[in-house]
């Protein structure tokens, strides 16, 4: 048992450094070729921080644990809303950017409506679970080409503004990114192993469902560079990306990453997930609502510290639900 706890451990810290490796061993690599920073900040650095759920979700679909698939993403959500942002703005108040106000915060729940609608076939067949087919896969992947069309062209609008700032890009020697990229993927591979092996041990060990397991202690360690990034951003000021970078990697998690997964396999959908997908439509309402309750467009710290009260019942109920 000692075993598996370890190698679940050891499995979220090979997945955030071999993320990290491959992401900076990319981006020097794309530098070399001249790609400019815009393009590398919209693709392997957006990609890149998403990876980490990305491979646990591969895994567990070609694994058969539906339950590990859904739980990493769903959890990792809610833990971006309540617990990065939450703490982000017990730090430190937060002003919201227009944009983000308007477009990626609703662009969020529509990610997660559209889930709610995919996976709730059921009211049309009388039965209790169903799968995601590929069908449902493509639909989210559509969204989410819709969603990086916006990116792009809000980003190229915006590209000749002085406030952006360059994407700090580190620069290697051919050998060294040859060296980040195949030791990235390595840690991607047997991290990813790792978690859906634990997890799936760990649930079996004491009678709990994998879904429990991975929107606890998989969500929030897949969590933890949005976490770091969000917190170190904060301390820093930089409050646009400790807010930008919560809510797009839950478009991210949602569109990209469950699109990927259905595409590979089938991904079985439980009855109980309506509970999770509408607290997660919930919060992501209340985060809309709390741009406008006080200081407009501005998040402070009573309401961080209510969305980590939030976190802490929503991780009581589910764990009463076993």
């Amino acid at each position: 048992m000692v075993i598996e706890y370890s190698l679940l451990v050891l499995g979220i810290v090979f997945l955030i450094f071999g993320a990290k490796l491959i992401i900076d061993g990319s981006s020097s690599l794309a530098k070399k070729f001249n790609i400019s920073t815009l393009v590398i900040g919209l693709t392997i650095v957006a990609f890149g921080t998403s990876l980490p759920e990305l491979v646990v979700n591969v895994f567990a679909a070609l694994e058969g644990s539906s339950g590990v698939a859904l739980g990493n993403i769903i959890g990792s959500n809610i833990a971006n809303i309540l617990l990065v942002l939450g703490l982000v703005v017990v730090i430190t108040p937060v002003k919201v950017k227009y944009s983000t106000t308007w477009k990626e915060i609703p662009f969020s729940f529509l990610a997660i409506f559209v889930l709610f609608l995919l996976s709730n076939y059921f009211f049309f067949k009388k039965s209790g679970s169903f799968f995601m087919t590929r069908a449902s896969g493509v639909i989210l992947l559509l969204f989410f080409a819709a969603f990086m069309y916006y990116v792009v062209r809000s980003t190229m609008k915006h590209k000749a503004q002085p406030k952006n700032k360059e994407l700090e890009i580190p620069k290697h020697n051919n050998f060294t990114i040859t060296l980040m990229i195949i030791l990235g993927l390595v840690g991607l591979y047997y991290g990813g192993q790792w978690v859906v092996g634990g997890a799936v041990f760990i649930a079996k060990q004491f009678g709990l469902s994998e879904f429990l397991i991975s929107a606890t202690v998989i969500a929030i360690g897949t969590s933890l560079p949005e976490l770091v990034t969000g917190v170190t951003a904060a301390l820093k000021h930089d409050l646009d990306l400790a807010v930008g970078n919560s809510i797009g990697s839950n478009i991210f998690n949602v569109l990209w990453i469950l699109g990927i997964t259905a595409l590979i396999a089938p991904v079985l959908i439980p009855k109980f997930i309506n509970f999770d997908m509408i607290f997660l439509m919930g919060i992501t309402a209340l985060l809309f609502l709390f741009m406008f309750i006080g200081k407009k467009r501005e998040l402070g710290r009573f309401k961080g510290i209510t969305m980590i009260i939030l976190y802490i019942s929503y991780l009581v109920i589910i764990s009463t639900r076993g």
